[in-house]
């Protein structure tokens, strides 16, 4: 994965030292790689002989589980099923009851938490107890897109591994890797979106999100007086969208009004404060049920609230 040496070097350093960290912090924006590289450390980590497997019994994931006993359902029979929106106290109750067993092939165990800036307060809490006791051979992996959300008393315990961004030039010649049908300016579109996450350019690329940040441009630039341009907009976005489509259209949203905000405007106030109002949307996206007609009005909304702002002072 691109910019993940300076974090390959920092965790076999730990690796090869008398004295490993037994809690990492993963650190860095959505798309970036984060999980991808807690895997393949975990794998090195527990690997014994020919036994770093896809499936090892001593990589522990905790992610989105099923939203409910009937979602539970469809999965046990192979069918689509809807996630919940955060990590729940039984997820890490489950973890730790396995815990107090040893490793099953060798003397070390790893446990992915992923994303852990989702997990529940409860869960949470239950999960410092572990951080602050570990069982011997136990190591924890967190991967954060927003590690200021963990409690602090989490962050404390971890190392951190940093994970940067992805420079604009290196981002095209991945998409054109791996997204050969998308054009230049697709591409350009995705990249200025992304704002460095490769993971983000490739899901703006994969999702046709060129339509949708094109129309958040329109209200931007031209306000929407009578609602039509907001109407198109909802339209694009989809009448049930899924959560990973809402969380990159916020996401989307955010980016293009940052690229509005320069030192010449007449006055910054309303885009500072729509994007402050996006990031507030994006925050909740998580843990809220958004009805999807009602999202899109609002961030159409904010858009059209903003449009007089993106005036330059020198006209």
């Amino acid at each position: 994965m691109i910019g993940h040496e300076e974090a390959w070097r920092e965790w076999r350093r730990a690796m090869a030292g008398e004295r490993m960290h037994h809690a990492w912090l993963l650190a860095g924006r959505r798309g970036v790689g984060k999980a991808s590289f807690a895997l393949a450390a975990a794998r090195q980590l527990v690997a014994t002989g020919n036994a770093q497997t896809e499936q090892h019994p001593d990589i522990h994931m905790i992610s989105y589980a099923p939203k409910d006993d009937k979602e539970e359902r469809k999965r046990a029979e192979g069918k689509p099923f809807e996630l919940a929106r955060s990590i729940r106290i039984a997820q890490i109750r489950a973890m730790q009851s396995r815990l107090s067993t040893r490793p099953t092939l060798g003397d070390r165990r790893a446990i992915i938490i992923d994303p852990a800036d989702d997990l529940e307060r409860n869960a949470a809490n239950a999960l410092l107890k572990s951080l602050e006791e570990p069982p011997a051979g136990t190591y924890f992996l967190l991967v954060a897109h927003s590690p200021a959300r963990l409690l602090p008393t989490i962050r404390s315990r971890c190392r951190v591994l940093r994970f940067p961004t992805v420079s604009d030039m290196e981002m095209d010649n991945l998409l054109q890797d791996l997204s050969p049908a998308a054009d230049e300016a697709t591409r350009a579109a995705a990249i200025a979106a992304a704002a460095g996450s490769p993971g983000a350019a490739r899901e703006f690329v994969d999702m046709e999100l060129g339509s949708v940040a094109q129309a958040m441009r329109d209200i931007l630039d031209r306000g929407d007086p009578d609602f039509r341009l907001r109407g198109t907009l909802a339209g694009l976005i989809g009448a049930r969208p899924d959560r990973d489509r809402i969380r990159a259209v916020l996401e989307l949203a955010r980016s293009v009004v940052a690229q509005r905000l320069e030192a010449n405007m007449a006055d910054p106030r309303r885009i500072i404060d729509t994007h402050s109002e996006l990031v507030r949307l994006t925050g909740e996206q998580p843990t809220y049920n958004f009805d999807a007609g009602l999202l899109a009005m609002e961030i159409g909304t904010l858009l059209a609230n903003a449009a007089k702002a993106s005036e330059r002072a020198d006209g």
